[in-house]
Protein backbone atom coordinates (compact mmCIF):
# COMPACT_ATOMS: atom_id res chain seq x y z
CA UNK A 1 0.00 0.00 0.00
CA UNK A 2 2.49 2.62 0.87
CA UNK A 3 4.19 1.67 -2.42
CA UNK A 4 1.34 2.30 -4.49
CA UNK A 5 0.97 6.05 -2.82
CA UNK A 6 4.54 6.90 -2.95
CA UNK A 7 5.05 5.50 -6.38
CA UNK A 8 1.49 6.78 -7.90
CA UNK A 9 0.40 9.96 -5.70
CA UNK A 10 -2.67 8.29 -5.64
CA UNK A 11 -5.13 8.53 -2.31
CA UNK A 12 -5.69 5.59 -0.01
CA UNK A 13 -9.16 4.79 -1.73
CA UNK A 14 -7.78 4.87 -4.66
CA UNK A 15 -5.05 2.29 -3.91
CA UNK A 16 -7.13 0.23 -1.89
CA UNK A 17 -9.63 0.38 -4.77
CA UNK A 18 -6.91 -1.24 -7.15
CA UNK A 19 -5.65 -4.25 -4.33
CA UNK A 20 -8.85 -4.92 -3.77
CA UNK A 21 -9.15 -4.74 -0.31
CA UNK A 22 -11.31 -2.50 1.82
CA UNK A 23 -10.57 0.71 3.82
CA UNK A 24 -11.31 -0.84 7.12
CA UNK A 25 -9.00 -3.56 6.71
CA UNK A 26 -6.31 -0.72 5.98
CA UNK A 27 -6.74 1.19 8.98
CA UNK A 28 -7.58 -1.64 10.99
CA UNK A 29 -5.47 -1.04 14.32
CA UNK A 30 -4.78 -4.27 16.56
CA UNK A 31 -6.28 -3.54 20.20
CA UNK A 32 -4.68 -6.51 21.44
CA UNK A 33 -2.39 -6.49 24.71
CA UNK A 34 0.76 -7.31 23.96
CA UNK A 35 1.41 -8.01 27.80
CA UNK A 36 4.88 -6.84 28.21
CA UNK A 37 5.06 -6.46 31.58
CA UNK A 38 4.34 -9.87 31.60
CA UNK A 39 6.87 -10.76 29.26
CA UNK A 40 9.27 -9.52 30.42
CA UNK A 41 8.80 -10.47 34.58
CA UNK A 42 8.71 -14.58 32.47
CA UNK A 43 11.87 -14.27 31.25
CA UNK A 44 13.49 -12.21 34.70
CA UNK A 45 12.35 -15.46 36.17
CA UNK A 46 13.51 -17.92 33.67
CA UNK A 47 16.66 -16.22 34.01
CA UNK A 48 17.00 -16.59 37.52
CA UNK A 49 15.66 -20.10 37.74
CA UNK A 50 16.93 -21.89 34.76
CA UNK A 51 15.48 -25.17 35.64
CA UNK A 52 11.66 -23.72 36.24
CA UNK A 53 9.44 -24.86 33.37
CA UNK A 54 6.18 -22.58 32.71
CA UNK A 55 4.23 -24.59 35.25
CA UNK A 56 6.67 -23.04 37.89
CA UNK A 57 6.70 -19.71 36.62
CA UNK A 58 3.51 -19.62 36.55
CA UNK A 59 2.99 -20.91 40.07
CA UNK A 60 5.26 -17.81 40.92
CA UNK A 61 3.43 -14.90 38.90
CA UNK A 62 0.55 -16.09 40.87
CA UNK A 63 2.22 -15.64 44.06
CA UNK A 64 3.19 -12.37 43.02
CA UNK A 65 -0.38 -11.29 42.20
CA UNK A 66 -0.49 -12.03 38.53
CA UNK A 67 -4.23 -12.82 37.53
CA UNK A 68 -3.24 -15.30 34.78
CA UNK A 69 -3.82 -18.64 33.96
CA UNK A 70 -1.43 -21.59 33.16
CA UNK A 71 -2.52 -21.36 29.18
CA UNK A 72 -1.35 -17.80 29.00
CA UNK A 73 1.78 -18.24 30.57
CA UNK A 74 2.75 -21.48 28.43
CA UNK A 75 1.91 -19.47 25.19
CA UNK A 76 4.06 -16.06 26.01
CA UNK A 77 7.00 -18.93 27.46
CA UNK A 78 6.96 -20.33 23.84
CA UNK A 79 6.94 -17.20 22.05
CA UNK A 80 9.58 -15.81 23.83
CA UNK A 81 11.52 -19.24 23.35
CA UNK A 82 12.17 -20.26 27.05
CA UNK A 83 11.08 -23.97 26.70
CA UNK A 84 14.03 -26.12 28.85
CA UNK A 85 16.51 -27.74 26.97
CA UNK A 86 19.26 -30.08 28.71
CA UNK A 87 22.41 -28.84 27.01
CA UNK A 88 21.52 -25.04 25.82
CA UNK A 89 22.55 -24.64 22.30
CA UNK A 90 25.08 -21.42 21.77
CA UNK A 91 22.52 -19.42 19.54
CA UNK A 92 19.67 -19.45 21.47
CA UNK A 93 20.63 -16.62 24.63
CA UNK A 94 17.17 -16.89 26.00
CA UNK A 95 18.43 -20.60 27.18
CA UNK A 96 21.96 -19.58 28.46
CA UNK A 97 22.25 -20.62 32.24
CA UNK A 98 23.25 -18.31 34.57
CA UNK A 99 27.37 -18.10 35.91
CA UNK A 100 27.62 -14.81 38.16
CA UNK A 101 27.31 -16.72 41.41
CA UNK A 102 28.94 -14.43 44.27
CA UNK A 103 30.72 -15.98 46.71
CA UNK A 104 29.47 -16.28 50.59
CA UNK A 105 30.57 -13.51 53.03
CA UNK A 106 29.13 -14.23 56.21
CA UNK A 107 27.30 -16.89 57.58
CA UNK A 108 24.24 -17.96 56.54
CA UNK A 109 24.66 -16.36 53.04
CA UNK A 110 24.64 -19.88 51.30
CA UNK A 111 24.39 -23.24 52.25
CA UNK A 112 24.85 -26.17 50.09
CA UNK A 113 23.53 -29.99 50.33
CA UNK A 114 23.78 -32.81 48.82
CA UNK A 115 22.85 -36.74 49.17
CA UNK A 116 25.42 -39.50 50.37
CA UNK A 117 24.78 -43.36 49.67
CA UNK A 118 26.62 -45.98 51.97
CA UNK A 119 25.06 -49.33 53.85
CA UNK A 120 24.46 -51.33 56.60
CA UNK A 121 26.51 -54.12 57.06
CA UNK A 122 24.30 -56.44 55.99
CA UNK A 123 23.62 -54.71 52.39
CA UNK A 124 20.49 -52.98 53.25
CA UNK A 125 21.36 -49.12 51.31
CA UNK A 126 20.99 -45.92 53.35
CA UNK A 127 21.21 -42.15 52.50
CA UNK A 128 22.38 -39.48 53.90
CA UNK A 129 21.86 -35.44 53.64
CA UNK A 130 24.71 -33.66 54.22
CA UNK A 131 24.54 -29.69 54.95
CA UNK A 132 26.87 -27.05 55.15
CA UNK A 133 27.86 -23.16 55.49
CA UNK A 134 30.07 -22.19 52.45
CA UNK A 135 31.41 -19.44 54.45
CA UNK A 136 32.45 -21.05 58.15
CA UNK A 137 32.21 -24.41 56.04
CA UNK A 138 30.46 -25.37 59.41
CA UNK A 139 28.52 -28.92 59.24
CA UNK A 140 24.80 -27.49 59.83
CA UNK A 141 23.57 -31.16 60.08
CA UNK A 142 23.52 -34.73 58.55
CA UNK A 143 20.32 -36.78 58.11
CA UNK A 144 20.33 -40.42 58.32
CA UNK A 145 17.47 -42.51 56.68
CA UNK A 146 16.32 -45.70 54.40
CA UNK A 147 14.78 -43.49 51.43
CA UNK A 148 14.89 -40.15 52.45
CA UNK A 149 11.73 -38.39 50.98
CA UNK A 150 11.10 -34.56 50.61
CA UNK A 151 9.55 -34.07 53.92
CA UNK A 152 12.60 -35.98 55.45
CA UNK A 153 14.75 -33.41 54.13
CA UNK A 154 13.03 -30.38 55.35
CA UNK A 155 12.65 -32.03 58.76
CA UNK A 156 16.60 -32.32 58.36
CA UNK A 157 16.51 -28.46 57.37
CA UNK A 158 14.43 -27.11 60.22
CA UNK A 159 16.77 -28.47 62.92
CA UNK A 160 19.78 -27.51 60.97
CA UNK A 161 17.81 -24.26 61.26
CA UNK A 162 17.45 -23.77 64.76
CA UNK A 163 20.77 -24.39 65.85
CA UNK A 164 22.46 -22.14 63.33
CA UNK A 165 19.58 -19.71 61.89
CA UNK A 166 17.74 -19.51 58.22
CA UNK A 167 20.24 -19.46 55.05
CA UNK A 168 19.47 -16.59 52.44
CA UNK A 169 20.29 -19.19 49.80
CA UNK A 170 20.70 -23.01 49.52
CA UNK A 171 22.64 -24.69 46.94
CA UNK A 172 21.41 -27.80 45.69
CA UNK A 173 21.09 -30.27 42.44
CA UNK A 174 18.21 -31.17 40.42
CA UNK A 175 17.41 -34.23 42.44
CA UNK A 176 13.72 -34.95 42.99
CA UNK A 177 13.70 -34.39 46.74
CA UNK A 178 15.18 -30.65 46.10
CA UNK A 179 12.58 -29.77 42.53
CA UNK A 180 10.01 -31.26 44.81
CA UNK A 181 6.73 -29.00 45.53
CA UNK A 182 7.21 -29.34 49.49
CA UNK A 183 10.73 -28.15 49.18
CA UNK A 184 9.63 -25.24 47.13
CA UNK A 185 7.12 -24.29 49.46
CA UNK A 186 9.43 -24.78 52.37
CA UNK A 187 11.67 -22.38 50.29
CA UNK A 188 8.83 -19.68 49.52
CA UNK A 189 7.30 -19.51 53.32
CA UNK A 190 11.19 -19.18 54.61
CA UNK A 191 11.99 -16.23 52.36
CA UNK A 192 15.09 -18.32 51.40
CA UNK A 193 16.66 -18.83 47.57
CA UNK A 194 17.27 -22.30 45.91
CA UNK A 195 19.90 -22.28 43.87
CA UNK A 196 20.14 -24.79 41.01
CA UNK A 197 23.07 -26.66 39.94
CA UNK A 198 23.47 -26.83 36.12
CA UNK A 199 22.85 -30.27 34.84
CA UNK A 200 25.88 -32.66 34.70
CA UNK A 201 27.96 -29.60 36.43
CA UNK A 202 28.83 -30.99 39.98
CA UNK A 203 31.50 -28.17 40.03
CA UNK A 204 28.78 -25.54 40.28
CA UNK A 205 28.36 -27.10 44.03
CA UNK A 206 31.67 -27.70 44.69
CA UNK A 207 31.89 -27.20 48.39
CA UNK A 208 29.54 -29.82 49.04
CA UNK A 209 31.39 -31.99 46.77
CA UNK A 210 34.67 -31.94 48.76
CA UNK A 211 32.77 -32.02 51.85
CA UNK A 212 30.89 -35.66 51.00
CA UNK A 213 34.39 -36.48 49.91
CA UNK A 214 36.44 -36.13 53.32
CA UNK A 215 33.12 -37.55 55.05
CA UNK A 216 33.41 -40.50 53.08
CA UNK A 217 37.32 -40.62 53.58
CA UNK A 218 37.14 -40.29 57.20
CA UNK A 219 33.85 -42.04 58.24
CA UNK A 220 31.69 -43.64 55.89
CA UNK A 221 34.99 -46.10 55.25
CA UNK A 222 36.50 -46.47 58.54
CA UNK A 223 32.91 -47.65 60.11
CA UNK A 224 30.59 -50.20 59.96
CA UNK A 225 26.91 -49.37 60.59
CA UNK A 226 24.60 -51.91 62.58
CA UNK A 227 21.50 -50.44 62.04
CA UNK A 228 20.00 -47.09 61.25
CA UNK A 229 20.46 -45.96 64.83
CA UNK A 230 24.13 -47.06 65.02
CA UNK A 231 24.38 -44.98 61.79
CA UNK A 232 23.34 -41.88 63.05
CA UNK A 233 24.98 -41.95 66.51
CA UNK A 234 28.37 -42.29 64.02
CA UNK A 235 28.07 -40.04 61.93
CA UNK A 236 26.74 -37.32 64.06
CA UNK A 237 29.95 -37.69 66.62
CA UNK A 238 32.39 -37.24 63.51
CA UNK A 239 30.04 -34.23 62.17
CA UNK A 240 30.82 -32.67 65.64
CA UNK A 241 34.38 -34.02 65.93
CA UNK A 242 34.62 -31.99 62.26
CA UNK A 243 33.10 -28.93 63.10
CA UNK A 244 34.99 -28.92 66.56
CA UNK A 245 38.77 -30.10 66.02
CA UNK A 246 39.60 -30.71 62.30
CA UNK A 247 41.65 -27.88 61.08
CA UNK A 248 40.43 -27.37 57.48
CA UNK A 249 43.16 -25.86 55.00
CA UNK A 250 40.79 -23.14 53.61
CA UNK A 251 40.16 -21.99 56.51
CA UNK A 252 44.16 -20.92 57.68
CA UNK A 253 43.95 -24.31 59.67
CA UNK A 254 41.43 -23.32 61.99
CA UNK A 255 38.44 -25.68 62.66
CA UNK A 256 35.23 -24.37 61.22
CA UNK A 257 33.80 -23.67 64.88
CA UNK A 258 36.74 -21.47 65.35
CA UNK A 259 36.44 -19.73 62.12
CA UNK A 260 33.02 -18.78 62.23
CA UNK A 261 33.11 -17.38 65.98
CA UNK A 262 36.20 -15.23 64.51
CA UNK A 263 34.30 -14.56 61.94
CA UNK A 264 31.31 -12.45 63.94
CA UNK A 265 34.19 -10.50 65.37
CA UNK A 266 34.16 -6.43 63.59
CA UNK A 267 37.75 -6.89 63.23
CA UNK A 268 37.52 -9.85 60.82
CA UNK A 269 39.09 -9.93 57.48
CA UNK A 270 37.33 -11.35 54.59
CA UNK A 271 38.61 -13.42 51.74
CA UNK A 272 39.55 -9.81 49.71
CA UNK A 273 41.26 -8.17 52.74
CA UNK A 274 38.54 -6.12 53.28
CA UNK A 275 37.28 -5.96 56.72
CA UNK A 276 33.94 -7.53 57.95
CA UNK A 277 30.79 -4.90 57.62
Amino acid sequence: MGHLKASYQVSIRRACNVIQISRGVYEYKSRQDKQEALRKRIKEIAATRVRYGYMRIHTLLRREGWPINVKRVYRLYKEEGLQMRNKSPRRRVSAKLRNDRSPAMKKNDCWSMDFVSDQLFNGVRIRMLTIIDNFTRESTAIGVGYRYRSYEAIETLDKAVSVHGMPKRIRVDNGPEFVSRAMDLWAYSNKVILDFSRPGKPTDNAFIESFNGRFRQECLNLHWFLDLADAREKVENWRVDYNKNRPHGSLGKLTPNEFAQRSRKPDFLLADGTKKG
